[in-house]
């Protein structure tokens, strides 16, 4: 085949250069097997040079990469455009060739040892080098790809260009904690708390207002970001919360605040029609609050009746009450899902299951999403303050399956419903079971649903009576 023109490729340079770098790794691994195409294979040496190119970047800029973020609108954290970082990557290789011959040379030589299996250079003089002069040009360059980054900045959010030039100056401080975050953050304790006040005087003594940049640029290389509040609080020693709220890290917890408020009302508003996955992703919003009142209370000295400590206390009890709302609901369409009516007849039943016609799939998937929520709540009940309720409603729940499958069991050997309708809500039954008791307890109403579906109704086991 024949391979692109030049002014084909440089269409695509232009195309792979502006995508996202997730983009750029997807077309990377899609290309990986074209070597015979020599049209592709140009395409894939494009590519492949693109995303070595931004892999450099990415380690450049690693204690700051994480702030490039869309557009650079965000409102809950410090975050910048993503093509600022693009621009002055592509302007660092005009105004400053040699170090950035520099910075892939220690790259190269990084690459080099991790294959010989040799002791690894130390390339943070390099990078740092480099990213000091990235913070001086976006200051002073008049430079196109400068002038464009600060642009995209100050487009953002009015006097971003110059916070993002105040974030490369202390990216050689963050760099230097990047190694020893995950014990700062797993492990704190006297010598963590003394490396983790070292750093912070150190970005703080490049500017007297360093410090919120230097935690934000800490939670951003943390998961979840808001773990940051323990590094913090060793730093400041379990501050109290008046101390911490009239300090200038006071927005790190009102913003974890302010997330909780959210999950509380997106957990209210849970679309019953989503499905079990929406009920997980709900269930996984609980589990993040019980985790942020936990570490709030760790980490800062509260009191319940005033400030943080009330508000704080507020959402729990929020948070409790929506849950049990959401628990009622679920007892409510698990009822509607598996259908009862008065019974006459000769066995004299109060209320016996409905099985005139087949099962109601989007009552069904209602109280599959409820039912899911509620299976994966259980080991948040007890932090969540919601445990005793939890506990009552599985053990109505299962009271009430395990009825249901017995009298469907019951009317099946009787010959008064359609096996195929009673099948249907024998393995409804058994989907319910898995999520309210466990997966063993269902494969035993699964096998009495098998025996019903050929027209021999499988009694219960000894066990069950």
């Amino acid at each position: 085949m024949v391979a692109l023109s030049d002014r084909k490729i440089e269409i695509v340079r232009t195309l792979v250069e502006s995508a996202p770098d997730r983009i750029v790794g997807g077309l990377q691994r899609a290309l990986a097997a074209t070597n015979g195409d020599t049209v592709l294979a140009s395409v894939k040496l494009l590519v492949e040079a693109e995303a070595a190119d931004r892999l450099l970047r990415n380690t450049v800029f690693q204690p700051v990469t994480p702030l490039f973020v869309g557009d650079g609108t965000g409102v809950h954290s410090l975050v910048f455009p993503t093509r600022a970082l693009a621009c002055i990557w592509r302007g660092l290789k005009t105004a400053a060739p040699a170090d950035m011959a520099a910075a892939k040379a220690a790259s190269a030589g990084i690459a080099k040892a991790l294959a010989s299996e040799q002791r690894l250079p130390d390339p943070t003089k390099t990078f740092d080098s480099l990213v000091v002069t990235a913070a001086a040009l976006l200051r002073e360059s008049d430079a196109r790809d400068f002038r464009a980054a600060a642009e995209a900045c100050e487009r953002a959010r009015a006097g971003s260009a110059e916070v993002l030039a105040a974030c490369l100056d202390i990216t050689p401080v963050v760099r230097r904690t990047l190694g020893r975050l995950n014990d700062w953050v797993a492990t704190p304790g006297d010598e963590t708390a003394a490396a983790a006040r070292l750093a912070y005087k150190d970005a703080v003594a490049i500017a007297e207002d360093a410090g919120p940049r230097f935690f934000e640029m800490i939670a951003a290389q943390i998961t979840p970001p808001w773990m940051v509040l323990r590094i913090i609080s060793a730093i400041m020693d379990k501050p109290t919360e008046r101390y911490l709220s009239e300090s200038e890290l006071g927005g790190f917890p009102e913003r974890e605040l302010k997330d909780i408020d959210e999950a509380l009302v997106a957990i209210a508003k849970l679309d019953i029609d989503g499905g079990p996955q929406v009920g997980c992703e709900a269930a996984e919003l609980v589990g993040v609050i019980t985790q942020q009142t936990f570490e709030m209370e760790c980490c800062i000295e509260l009191n319940k009746e005033t400030g943080w400590g009330k508000r704080l206390h507020c959402q729990k009890m929020s948070l409790a009450s929506v849950v049990e709302g959401r628990l009622k609901d679920a007892e409510k369409q698990t009822a509607a899902a598996l259908p009862t009516q008065s019974a006459g007849g000769n066995r004299f039943r109060k209320q016996a299951p409905k099985l005139d016609t087949p099962p109601d799939q989007k009552t069904v998937g209602r109280a599959m999403t409820l039912l899911t929520f509620l299976a994966e709540t259980r080991t948040f009940a007890n932090h969540g303050g919601f445990s005793a309720a939890h506990s009552k409603v599985l053990e109505k729940l299962g009271g009430q399956i395990d009825h249901y499958v017995e009298e469907v069991v019951d009317i099946a050997r009787h010959g008064d419903t359609e096996p195929a309708i009673a099948q249907a809500f024998l393995l409804i039954a058994a989907d319910f079971t898995a999520l309210v008791r466990d997966e063993k307890a269902a494969d035993i109403v699964r096998r009495r649903a098998a025996g019903v579906g050929h027209g021999d109704a499988v009694p219960a086991p000894v066990s069950e009576a």
